[in-house]
């Protein structure tokens, strides 16, 4: 009975730790790789035509400025601030190829894909630059420091401890 109880707590306990840390896959290059948070509107482009490069900061859980690459433009940073940049494809793009356009903030990276669009059709008009509110991040998503982070650490590992010392004092009551 008493395995019983300390293998559902170690269950439910990893479960929590699993739920609370994000989806992060390893790309082949090494990196991090976060899919969720991230667009290239539009998908397909004409050759000299723009994108608008977004990151959705909640969703993602990037914090800090955003760098974007690709093969088909020049590096683009999106600010701490501001959640997208327009990047301006280059005129020889090869019709009909697929470039990967990759968001790195910090240690991880997000990898789409953009494709140039066959044919010389018209160009799309240039996407408006945003100027949007410059609203604060509140609460708790403001970020982390260092200290928040251990006190976090601390309170788990007491806890943990606790239920350790609990579980260790009613078996040794079950067996009397």
């Amino acid at each position: 009975m008493h395995a019983i109880r300390v293998a559902s707590a170690a269950l439910l306990g990893m479960t929590a730790l699993t739920l609370a840390t994000p989806a992060a896959v390893a790309s082949d290059d090494g990196h991090y790789v976060m899919s969720e948070g991230y667009e290239v509107a539009p998908s397909t482009v004409a050759a000299g035509g723009q994108v608008m490069v977004r990151v959705d900061r909640t969703v993602s859980g990037c914090r800090s400025s955003v760098t974007v690459t690709s093969g088909v433009f020049d590096a683009v940073t999106i600010p701490r601030g501001s959640s997208s940049a327009v990047a301006l494809i280059d005129r020889d793009a090869r019709p009909g190829a697929m470039y990967r356009v990759t968001f790195t903030c910090g240690g991880l990276s997000a990898v789409k894909e953009l494709t140039i669009a066959a044919g010389h059709g018209p160009l799309p008009q240039p996407y408006p630059l945003p100027h949007g509110v410059q609203a604060g991040e509140g609460g708790t998503v403001a970020g982390f420091d260092l200290g928040e982070i251990g006190l976090g650490a601390a309170l788990i590992a007491g806890s943990v401890g606790t239920a350790y010392h609990l579980a260790r004092r009613r078996g040794g009551a079950d067996t009397a």
